[in-house]
């Protein structure tokens, strides 16, 4: 019988962090596969964590890095096409490498009919997990918190938060909170085997909610501005996300305000038993990354 040790995919992510966090904090031996070495991935090793380089597009390097791995965590990067095929080699080198369990974060608006690339790609994704025959776990959640970093410089700027989601209400999720479950679960896999799990933050909000939390926090008005949904995309473009993102942002912002991405639940709570993280907390953790240099100067004095 192997000896447990999970592996986190994406360790130096938004999710991967905190569940290499959480599960080190725990005693459970972790691999963290990276993309590069750096100076993210050195402190990982001076935390203990061991790293490998990887890629999840090279068959062999996932094959190498699911050596001895009890469980693992998949995550693959939304902003780029070649989900299917990471997900395939992922699922034949776990067969192979006889890993008992995987958590695979999926997304909220994933379906059959999705007119999004990314997100049908995603069910489908979920669909060739399930026939691996391993335990697999999807988690599904809404729209993270960190979307506002998307627009940290509209909002720094131009004290403006400009969004195609309409007046859609979501409830949105903190990537810390989504690392804590996955930890959770990597950590006691059995009794989630099969089972897919819907994540929300704890309060639904529209976006003119989450404007006057910014006002509140960075002390001047950031007002939100609602845009139609392919001038959204046009910025998108402009920022420099790729097509396949502006595509897949443009079926998401029609599913959050048809109310696909709605909802709320306590699952968060039920899986780490600790209350997922409110959107004002998040802004107010995070208040440097939105002042303006005026702002700098005021609490500096």
């Amino acid at each position: 019988m192997k000896t447990p040790k999970i592996l986190i995919t994406g360790a130096t992510g938004a999710t991967g962090q905190t569940a290499v966090k959480t599960l080190c904090s725990l005693g459970v031996p972790v691999r963290a596969m990276v993309r590069q070495l750096d100076a993210q991935s050195e402190r990982l090793q001076g935390d203990g964590v061991e790293i490998v380089k990887g890629d999840l597009t090279d068959f062999d390097t996932v094959v190498s890095a699911l050596e001895g791995i009890t469980s693992a965590y998949f995550v693959y990067p939304i902003q780029v096409p070649g989900l299917l095929e990471a997900t395939a080699s992922f699922a034949q080198a776990a067969i192979e490498q006889k890993v008992s369990a995987i958590v695979n974060i999926s997304q909220i608006t994933a379906r059959r009919n999705s007119k999004s690339h990314a997100a049908r790609n995603h069910w489908i994704a979920e669909r060739l997990l399930d026939r691996s025959g391993i335990a697999i776990t999807h988690l599904r959640p809404t729209l993270f918190a960190e979307w506002l970093l998307y627009l940290q410089q509209a909002i720094k700027e131009k004290d403006i938060l400009p969004l195609a989601f309409g007046d859609g209400r979501y409830a949105p999720i903190a990537a810390e909170d989504i690392g804590r479950v996955i930890a959770a679960i990597l950590n006691k896999p059995d009794a989630h085997a099969g089972k897919t799990y819907p994540l929300y933050g704890p309060q639904e909000l529209s976006q003119y909610d989450v404007a006057a939390m910014l006002t509140n926090v960075l002390g001047r008005t950031i007002t939100y501005v609602p845009m139609e949904i392919p001038a959204f995309a046009a910025l998108l473009g402009e920022m420099g996300f790729t097509a396949y993102f502006q595509q897949h942002i443009s079926a998401v912002c029609q599913d959050c305000r048809d109310g696909v991405c709605s909802g709320t639940n306590d699952l968060v709570e039920t899986l780490t038993g600790q209350a997922p993280q409110g959107m004002m907390d998040y802004i107010t953790q995070n208040k440097a990354l939105f002042m303006n240099d005026e702002g700098r100067k005021v609490t500096a004095a």
